[in-house]
């Protein structure tokens, strides 16, 4: 009898431990005290209170006052500043190219979201609230990409979803889709050329299944009306959506002769909302990108991993800033992107950009160019409580982040940091796998056949 009681107020005290942690785990009503806010777009406040609550910035302001349930947080000497946002990651994703045809349009991120990745948790640690999970660059037309908050311990992969955010797509520009549709199966596009076609293409057939639909619902109206609907294609339905700017479109480039043939196509097609990665001769075509594009999200410093990336400058951040276009600094990587802070500071080694300019590179900017900018990315009244709090300025190399908050939740805790924060640990992977071809970057992963001596071999792939 007395074991089974105490079997019971075992049980009792455990689901009541249990409970309070979840209650803590989803607690959304902080004020943090006395820290010096940079807001991004208002400048610095100083020894300045933030309060957020229900996911929101409730307020910002001297001497503020929460609820009875806010937790109140001393951020004296500390800097409070808007979570980064990574506009071109793949962390969080199960597989990332569809490399099976020149135009994938028709698959989606959504459908391969991890939430147990402990990249997304080691993204918390580095300050990065949000990341865009992108498609993969092994065709001209890929996927559609997923924009994720990291929601991390959510075991549901939609929860990890922002909802909120507007739709965007893949395109790749260059040697990764020739490699491995034209060298790797003797498919189109084979050359630069014919990544333009590839895309034009895509762009015409989509024309024509929107004409159809449209010619089928306008005689649908009438009387005796016997025409039947056009059959549904999921890719070209999508494309159709990027015509009518329903898509933001990313794409993978490098080479600004190839930069500037998109630019010139999508003007051709009435098509404005594009954004360029990677972009590293954008320096060499700035006055198009700011004039034509939502921006370009770059590297810092990568370059000279493959032929067409030797061309490459440290100061292409600065020259694009200055000449007006909306930059980015991203990471492409599960590692770098927890240092994007230190990413942002090397502008200011390589062209001599102010804080402001240097940190709306990991914050607004790239919020803007996922078109989130209303909801994310300055610390503003009403925008989502996507904050981060460092014991240094985000700028120096000495700065470590201290906790790190999604929608007014505490997700990233220094203080309560274990050894090993993954949700899901497999018995059999001691460490984790590491691939040759892994400092070019992660927008080939899952097309490892065509590097392999066998893929080679098979299509007589020689050096």
């Amino acid at each position: 009898m007395r074991s089974v009681q105490f079997s019971i107020l075992f049980f009792a005290f455990t689901f009541f431990c249990s409970f309070l942690f979840a209650q803590e785990a989803d607690h959304n009503d902080y004020l943090i005290k006395n820290a010096t806010v940079i807001t991004i777009t208002n400048g610095i406040l100083e020894e300045t209170d933030v309060w957020m609550a229900d996911g929101r910035i409730r307020q910002i302001g001297k001497g503020l006052r929460g609820s009875s349930n806010t937790v109140e947080i001393d951020g004296s000497g500390r800097f409070l500043m808007p979570g980064i946002i990574d506009a071109h990651s793949h962390i969080g994703l199960e597989s990332i190219n569809e490399p099976t045809s020149p135009i994938t349009a028709e698959v989606s991120m959504r459908d391969v979201i991890n939430p147990f990745d402990v990249g997304i948790y080691r993204a918390l640690a580095g300050g990065v609230t949000i990341s865009h999970a992108m498609h993969g660059s092994a065709n001209a037309i890929g996927g559609q990409n997923v924009t994720l908050k990291h929601r991390y311990g959510k075991k549901d992969p939609y929860a990890l979803v922002m909802e909120d955010a507007p739709r965007t797509i893949k395109f790749a520009l260059g040697e990764n889709p020739t490699r491995v549709h034209g060298r790797g199966k003797g498919l189109q596009p084979r050359s630069r050329m014919g990544v333009e076609a590839v895309i034009r293409n895509g762009f015409e057939e989509a024309i024509q299944y929107k004409n159809a639909w449209e010619a089928y619902r306008s005689a649908s109206v009438q009387k005796n009306n016997t025409l039947a609907p056009p059959k549904y294609n999921a890719r070209l339905q999508t494309i159709s959506d990027i015509l009518d700017g329903k898509i933001i479109i990313h794409c993978h480039s490098y080479r600004a002769d190839e930069i500037y043939m998109l630019i010139e196509l999508c003007k051709e097609y009435n098509i404005d909302k594009i954004v360029f990665s990677h972009v590293n001769e954008g320096f060499k075509v700035a006055p198009e990108l700011a004039k034509y594009t939502m921006g370009a999200s770059i590297f810092s410093d990568w370059w000279a991993y493959k032929f067409e990336v030797y061309y490459s400058t440290a100061y292409n951040a600065a020259v694009l800033e200055k000449n007006g276009v909306i930059t980015s600094i991203n990471s492409d990587s599960g590692e770098v992107i927890r240092h994007l802070y230190h990413e942002a500071a090397k502008t200011q080694r390589y062209g001599g950009l102010s804080d402001a300019q240097a940190l709306a590179m990991i914050t607004i900017n790239p919020a803007k160019q996922l078109g989130i900018e209303d909801l994310v990315g300055s610390i503003e009244v009403g925008k989502q409580a996507d904050l981060v709090l460092f014991d240094g300025h985000p700028l120096s190399i000495y700065a470590v982040p201290q906790m790190t908050f999604v929608d007014g939740i505490k997700y990233f805790d220094r203080s309560l940091d274990n050894p090993d924060q993954r949700l899901k640990i497999s018995p059999s992977e001691i460490v984790e796998p590491i691939y040759l071809y892994s400092q070019e970057h992660s927008c080939m992963q899952d097309v490892a056949f065509y590097f392999s001596n066998f893929g080679r071999n098979l299509f007589e792939h020689r050096h």
